[in-house]
């Protein structure tokens, strides 16, 4: 049994990795010294890395974080049972997919959410507040609820009817705000509540500070059942995921236990793309002006200095794929008996759009599920009568020979 202690040790600057602060609290504002108006550096947490225990990485495949426990923050909160999610090999798209749908509420988000709603719980607040109209709130709600606390959403009218029934479930107050209401009102709600808010404050992207240490577990359970690929491709908005992924395999290699970390490549819309703009700049983080995209639940309007972390010292890439991309590849993917709302094709598209040959397998990480994309919930199907005649007509449409 491994040890289920956290081994955390203190949060560390990406600004300035000389720059150490305590564990608790979690700076959910990024570093203090330097930050700026304009750009927001996030902090990371930082381990004891002499200490963990070397069985950690000899466990069979399963769900729950918890059996990450040493290198996560520690987890007051309980879990859903969340990760142990399946590797799928797609040979006919020459690809591995990660399918993160598979979680409690569909998507990635609930192995961020088991440690940001533990932080909370960590700290003693009433509850948490988060600005999100998809993935991220409807986990937020659940792993509150688990943990017995109150739950806030500042949502957009126009959410996916799925998220709206996962909120409605869950109990989580839902206030329907103008979008660019939503960081003011969190930021005065935490103020004034004392609840804990478990999405991003800042300017630029900084988000939670303990949260994306949950994505790392991607990492660890590819790196289980296929080592270290020579890629990923991952659907990116403000990039946490990306850079929990990345940081993920760099523990490994720190670790001794595998030689380099794989290429990380960012699968931005390009509607927008301010990772894209930062990278090819030479910026830490940046703010672009979004188009209208299909691909919601990554169409972000500022990136984040973990991305650029991730992107860089990994010798990857930042792509821009459009909304026919992704379509064509979410089709693709159902085709193959995956179903995933058109944000999470994104990785297989970007993927596509290289013409290099990989020294070694690709994965693509596949974030949420197809019921949570805008307009599932209204789709109805036509009723045709049982007239065989009628019937036949429509098999022949779909080039079914009968």
């Amino acid at each position: 049994m491994v040890n289920d202690q956290s081994l955390a040790s203190g949060q560390r600057s990406l600004g300035d990795p000389d720059l150490r602060y305590p564990l608790w609290p979690p700076l959910t504002s990024g570093c203090p010294a330097t930050s700026t108006d304009t750009t927001a550096y996030p902090v990371e947490v930082d381990y004891d890395y002499d200490r963990v225990p070397a069985e950690l990485f000899q466990q069979p495949p399963g769900p729950g974080l918890q059996r990450w426990a040493p290198l996560l923050p520690p987890l007051h909160a309980p879990g859903l049972g969340e990760g142990g999610t399946p590797l799928i090999e797609l040979p006919e798209h020459g690809v591995f997919v990660k399918d993160e749908s598979r979680n409690p509420t569909w998507s990635h988000k609930d192995r961020l959410n088991r440690v940001a709603v533990s932080a909370a719980a960590g700290v003693g607040a009433p509850g948490v507040v988060v600005a999100s109209s998809g993935n991220h709130g409807a986990s937020t709600a659940a792993y509150a609820a688990r943990a017995g606390l109150r739950c806030i959403v500042l949502a957009s009218a126009g959410m996916p009817p799925a998220v709206g029934s996962f909120l409605q479930s869950y109990g989580a107050v839902v206030l329907a705000v103008p979008s660019d209401a939503r960081w003011p009102l969190l930021r005065r709600i935490t103020a004034e509540t004392g609840f804990h808010p478990v999405s991003n404050v800042t300017t630029t992207h900084t988000g939670h500070a303990f949260g994306p240490e949950g994505y790392k577990t991607i990492a660890y359970e590819i790196f289980a059942e296929l080592g270290v690929p020579a890629a990923l491709f991952v659907p990116t908005g403000y990039g946490e995921l990306l850079f929990g992924v990345w940081k993920g395999f760099a523990e490994l290699v720190r670790l001794g236990l595998a030689r380099k970390v794989p290429r990380v490549f960012a699968c931005e819309p390009a509607a927008g793309g301010p990772l894209a703009r930062a990278v090819a700049e030479g910026l830490p983080a940046t703010s672009v002006d979004v188009g209208p995209t299909d691909a919601y639940a990554i169409n972000s309007a500022v990136s984040g200095y973990r991305a650029t972390v991730a992107v860089q010292e990994s010798a990857g890439r930042a792509l821009l794929v459009d909304d026919a991309e992704m379509a064509l590849a979410q089709r693709d993917l159902a085709r193959s008996g995956l179903w995933y709302e058109l944000s999470s094709a994104a990785g297989l598209a970007g993927f596509r759009q290289l013409r290099e040959e990989f020294d070694g397998p690709v994965v693509c990480v596949a974030t949420s599920s197809g019921f949570k994309d805008i307009g599932v919930g209204d789709h109805r199907p036509e009723v045709i009568g049982p007239d065989w005649a009628v019937v036949r007509h429509r098999l022949l449409e779909a080039d079914i020979r009968c």
